[in-house]
């Protein structure tokens, strides 16, 4: 019997617009390794891994009538190379470049007839200085961008594809040989028979699967679930509306993307002086960086004047490491928040205490939503972690919040793939109704790495923005030298 989506990965499916499209990304850039590293090496490595993850494989068959969720089945006509893509940036290779090409990826929805995933390798990407530990010098670097729908992350052992392929070193690991024959897709009326059966069984399944195919998702995520209830009811102790700001419009179906480079480092001596945790910084410095881009659009900031973040957040300790290249310790316990950024005020050093006084009343009064509430509304893996934000954020209104922002520790060790290894890591969160921009971030090998993921038409000016956060940074690194 083929494997059901559950309710809340087939709400996903249903809900999907062309303005809203349901895929987490991201991108890795590399260093190119004095034997090169092509497309044609690429594909190799992702043959070797995909039986890894055998639902990148599969594509989603629907249920005639919708007498139940759909189904995951082999893809017969599964073709590696519709999946596996090549794009090369014109000279000079720059990351202007880059993030146009990025946000022109993100904005087209995946192809729901075959399996829900695509990787590009982009080639033309011009040498850069050291970043994150590597020299990014030689022969130049190449960038893998992946898009994953959010119906596929399925739990706690959904792992990406893009993270079955790195290694902890530069000699990749041995994986066996594997035979992969597709299993024969049932017809119609198999699907019809199974259904009726289950409906036999579970008479509320055909009533709550045409409410999901309905676009009544956020009913089934509290009763199949039983975790968007809870977020709900943080949203509502809130005590009132998030604040009307440019960070919330009708969005397009098209994406701009930017990206701002910091250093761990930077954060720890900021902890380490303020007595808070890195998380507190992070969020001190996008404050510092809305703050001033407000104003730099001419909105009117008072000193009351905060902007509302839903913020789920690994709560791993910093003594924790991933026993391999996937991570698999990483975001093993998670925490979200609702999160009112004090945009209005001008200190940077009050801006940190009072998202640090903030976080910790959430701990103390229990509004987190702890680990296994996230895991009931959106399974994750390290690099899709990032998704767990955008789902919390389709199932509450846009009403209770302005934007999300989602933080994941990564390695800090260097990752390569077959030989390259791995410089830094963008997160690309999608964008939930109502949202113009959303934040990611991903701390790798020294590094903390900002992907800003914002509308084409409302962020204008997301270069502009993703500037910012490296501004707001200094203004906390100046307050330790006065």
């Amino acid at each position: 019997m083929p494997s059901r989506l559950s309710a809340l990965d087939a709400s996903f499916l249903y809900l999907e617009e062309t303005t809203t499209p349901m895929h987490v990304g991201g991108i890795a850039v590399f260093e190119r390794p004095a034997e090169g590293f092509d497309y044609d090496r690429l594909v190799e490595l992702i043959e070797q891994r995909i039986a890894l993850v055998p639902r990148y494989r599969q594509k989603v068959r629907h249920v005639p009538g919708n007498l139940a969720r759909p189904v995951w089945v082999d893809d017969p006509e599964f073709d590696i190379a519709y999946h596996v893509r090549r794009s090369a940036l014109p000279r000079p290779g720059s990351e202007d470049q880059l993030t146009e090409l990025v946000g022109r990826l993100m904005s087209r929805p995946l192809d729901h007839a075959r399996p829900l995933w695509e990787m590009y390798l982009v080639e033309g990407l011009a040498p850069a200085a050291s970043v994150g530990g590597g020299d990014g010098q030689g022969a130049g670097r190449v960038a893998i961008v992946t898009k994953t729908h959010q119906a596929m992350v399925d739990g706690i052992s959904a792992i990406d594809i893009g993270q079955v392929i790195l290694d902890v070193s530069a000699e990749p690991r041995e994986t066996p040989d594997e035979l992969w024959m597709p299993r024969p897709e049932p017809s119609d009326g198999q699907l019809i028979m199974e259904a009726i059966g289950e409906a036999v069984t579970r008479p509320t399944e055909i009533v709550d699967n045409v409410r999901v195919a309905a676009g009544d998702a956020l009913a089934t995520v509290g009763k199949v679930a039983g975790a968007a209830g809870k977020v709900l009811t943080m949203a509502r102790t809130a005590g009132r509306r998030a604040p009307g700001l440019p960070l919330n419009a009708e969005i397009s179906t098209q994406r701009r993307f930017a990206f701002a480079r910091t250093d761990l480092e930077d954060y720890r001596r900021v902890r380490a002086a303020y007595g808070c945790d890195v998380n507190d910084v992070v969020l001190a410095v996008i404050a510092g960086a809305l703050r001033t881009w407000l104003m730099s659009r001419g909105e009117p900031v008072g000193g009351s004047s905060t902007v509302r973040a839903l913020v789920p957040l690994s709560v791993r300790g910093e003594g924790d490491v991933p026993s391999s290249a996937t991570g698999s310790s990483l975001g093993n316990r998670v925490a979200s928040f609702l999160v009112d950024l004090p945009v209005g005020e001008p200190s940077p050093l009050v801006r940190l205490h009072q998202v640090t006084h903030q976080m910790r009343e959430h701990t103390d009064t229990g509004d987190a939503v702890g680990a296994d509430t996230l895991v009931r509304i959106g399974g994750f893996a390290p690099p899709t972690l990032h998704g767990v934000g955008a789902r919390a954020a389709s199932g509450m209104s846009r009403h209770f919040f302005n934007l999300v922002v989602t933080n994941v520790p990564g390695p800090q060790f260097p990752l390569y793939a077959a030989g390259a290894r791995m410089l830094e890591m963008f997160p690309v969160v999608p964008l939930a109704k109502g949202q113009a921009v959303s934040i990611g971030l991903t701390s790798y090998d020294g590094g903390v790495y900002y992907g800003l993921n914002g509308d084409r038409d409302a962020m204008g000016d997301i270069d502009v923005f993703a500037g910012m956060v490296n501004e707001s940074l200094d203004e906390l690194l100046e307050t330790l030298r006065q």
